[in-house]
């Protein structure tokens, strides 16, 4: 019975191990996990003064750690689900207007067209740039499992995008940098401005380096007229098993010659928020996550009251919320963070457009403002 026992054992040991190493071996092998920085790039960021102790660090403490027992009943939820947390029927979207977007094209037109999630086209200084693009089904390494999107009655696609002067990345995570899309921008997009680190994932997915800007906290760039300003964010990255917080992650302030527009990326709530308005607003317009919250990773993502004390924080007139309306990843109604941002809006006194999906954003011009969430199953 002993031997058996131990036979048992053994084989169960060695099961285990070829596990781990077809685990690391998908993983190395497999292009979307991206690639970690190395030589020069990796020279640079160990020179970051945001780099310490073999990682990115935020400006505050944050905290990515859940106890174990929130880690089991944050994963049951998530697999059984949570009543309400997707839409029952199909999200009627708004064909994007491309003529509209593009408008005179001077430097004091600013047009932005929502496509769910953190995905955007933002028109300013007379440039096209598309934020953290994910067009693929799901929001994964893998495209036969994770999230899915929801249901719409159009998807955009690669194809339709008007054309793209520049690419800009917030950080690397799944939901905002999506392997399949890349490959397929790949000989579209003009330039990639991406924060530091993240430029390995493009260089090994066929991105020229020439075309790439990899920038550190407060550090610009000049594209023409346009100042594209890598912010800081408070958040975390990785892709892999290995690398977390290996690359960067940021926010974006884009200063035209006559406006200004503030992307946040994924952050959570921090006092940082107030240094962006101080140092780089007024903004005309805010673009801030709104979704995928939690109060076990509130250090990473804000509550929608916390959207909306950020727009007075960043100094912007408008916001647009973002990162909601697409992917189920979080524990809340799929119509929680906009109900709760627009209840704490009204407090505060501030502007809110709420576009549908694909819908045109003009400023200056008629703000969308229907509660289109509102009148779904």
């Amino acid at each position: 019975m002993k031997k058996f026992l131990k036979r048992m054992a053994l084989v169960i040991v060695s099961l285990i191990v070829l596990l781990v190493i077809a685990a690391v071996a998908f993983v190395n092998l497999s292009p979307q996990f991206g690639e970690t920085p190395t030589g020069e790039r990796l020279k640079r960021i160990q020179n970051s003064p945001n780099f310490k102790d073999g990682t990115f660090q935020n400006l505050v403490p944050t905290s990515l750690n859940m106890s174990a027992g929130k880690m089991v009943s944050a994963t049951w939820k998530m697999l059984t689900g949570v009543p309400g947390a997707e839409p029952t029927d199909t999200i009627k979207t708004v064909p994007f207007d491309v003529k509209l977007f593009e408008g005179n094209g001077g430097p004091e037109q600013v047009a932005i067209g929502w496509f769910g999630h953190s995905t955007l086209l933002i028109r300013i200084q007379g440039k096209t740039l598309l934020t953290d693009p994910v067009f693929s089904e799901r929001a994964s390494f893998a495209s036969f499992s994770g999230p899915k999107r929801f249901p719409f009655d159009h998807y955009m696609d690669v194809d339709e995008l008007p054309h793209v002067d520049a690419v800009v990345l917030s950080h690397d995570h799944y939901d905002h940098l999506d392997y399949g899309t890349f490959t397929r921008l790949k000989g579209k997009v003009d330039r990639f401005f991406v924060p530091l680190g993240v430029g390995a994932h493009l260089e090994k997915w066929g991105i020229a380096p020439s075309q790439i800007t990899e920038l550190d906290w407060h550090e610009s760039a000049k594209f023409d007229d346009l100042t594209l300003v890598c912010a800081p964010a408070r958040h975390f990255s990785g892709r892999g098993l290995t690398n977390r917080n290996g690359t960067l992650w940021c926010s974006w302030a884009l200063l035209g010659t006559q406006k200004r527009v503030y992307y946040g990326g994924d952050t959570g709530y921090y006092p940082g928020l107030k240094m962006v308005g101080e140092k780089y607003g007024p903004f005309d317009i805010a673009l801030l996550e709104c979704g995928a919250y939690n109060e076990d990773w509130i250090d990473i993502h804000m509550m929608p009251e916390q959207t909306a004390q950020a727009q007075l924080d960043v100094k912007a007139d408008l916001l647009i919320p973002i990162h909601w309306g697409k992917f189920n990843l979080a524990l809340h109604t799929w119509r929680d963070p906009i109900q709760r941002l627009m209840k704490k809006s009204a407090a505060l006194g501030t502007k809110i457009a709420t576009p549908r999906i694909g819908e045109v954003t003009v400023l200056g011009s008629d703000i969308p403002t229907a509660h289109w969430w509102e009148t779904m199953p």
